[in-house]
């Protein structure tokens, strides 16, 4: 994982990833009491490929509606 960016109060979160083959994807989790503060994946995006970090982000930014605030800041 490259980075993690979370949303308060850190239930919610999106890593960032580079693969073997230098592609870059992302994941969006959450994380719930009663998953005993488990990361629980939310989402599928985890299989798209982008050639870079920033098309990542970028994609990730467009798919998860909290994702731009915390990157505002």
């Amino acid at each position: 994982m490259l980075v993690s960016h979370e949303a308060a109060p850190a239930s919610r979160c999106v890593d960032v990833f580079r693969r073997p083959d230098g592609t870059f994807g992302f994941e969006e989790f959450r994380r719930d009491p009663e998953d005993m503060g488990a990361w629980t994946p939310v989402s599928s995006f985890s299989g798209l490929e982008y050639p870079s970090e920033l098309e990542a982000v970028a994609a990730a930014t467009d798919a998860v509606p909290w994702l731009a605030s915390v990157l505002d800041r």
